[in-house]
């Protein structure tokens, strides 16, 4: 496989983005369904198929587009519903839905900075190109992309994780207006993340929020892989 290639770059990018957001998705569907609210269930999404949970644009077109221009890649999946009135604690269940994404993203962080350890300790100097280092890549990027997906998703804006975890904490009056602004939330996303950095790059959110922490807490799971390496 060459590791110059166009195909071998989407898919070490592409594969582990995959499985990150469908595990993020199913882990809301599943707290949800635990806390009283099976709806995620009843409509089949809480399978591991991607196919249920794979958005055009958002798991495909932007994140090969983000991947082929070495810009931070992240994306996002048809949203797993949750109807907030069948939990059980709507306002504090709530906040344990919303959390169970990023929570799933670092937990996987975690499993594959463990196999890219096992993985570097029994496969010494493979060769570009190679099945293992192909592997390797892989890991490496599943556990960049879990940990800049969580922290991602942590923003606190709707209509974001970190979005609906501050319309928990709010008083049930703003909390309703809170909400309200998660219909403008994607096309605000888009704005901030694309028009705005490309007008004022100092403006870049991503670039001065989410990089930083993310390549730290990136950093601390590599050195798990590290030392398990030897």
């Amino acid at each position: 496989m060459n590791p110059n290639s166009f195909v071998y770059d989407i898919a070490v990018w592409l594969i582990p983005l995959v499985i990150a957001i469908v595990f993020h998705e199913v882990a809301h569907g599943l707290v949800a369904r635990a806390l009283g609210d099976p709806t995620a269930a009843e409509r089949k999404r809480l399978s591991l198929n991607p196919l249920r949970h794979v958005d055009p644009i958002g798991t495909v077109a932007l994140p090969l587009i983000l991947a082929l221009a070495k810009a931070p890649v992240f994306g996002w999946a048809k949203p797993v519903l949750v109807n907030y009135a069948r939990l059980r604690s709507p306002r504090r269940d709530m906040m344990l839905v919303a959390l169970a994404g990023p929570g799933m993203n670092f937990a996987l962080a975690l499993v594959g900075a463990v196999l890219l350890g096992v993985l570097l300790a029994v496969a010494d100097g493979a060769q570009p190109g190679s099945l293992t280092a192909f592997a390797g890549e892989n890991l490496l990027n599943f556990v960049a992309v879990n940990i800049f997906l969580a922290l991602f998703n942590l923003l606190p804006i709707p209509p974001f994780d970190g979005g609906h975890v501050v319309q928990g904490l709010l008083p049930p009056p703003l909390a309703k207006r809170w909400a309200s602004f998660g219909r403008f939330g994607f096309p605000l996303l888009f704005i901030l993340l694309l028009v705005v950095p490309a007008i004022w790059p100092n403006a870049n959110i991503v670039a001065r929020l989410i990089v930083p922490p993310a390549q730290a807490v990136t950093g601390w799971y590599l050195s798990i892989a590290a030392a398990i390496a030897g």
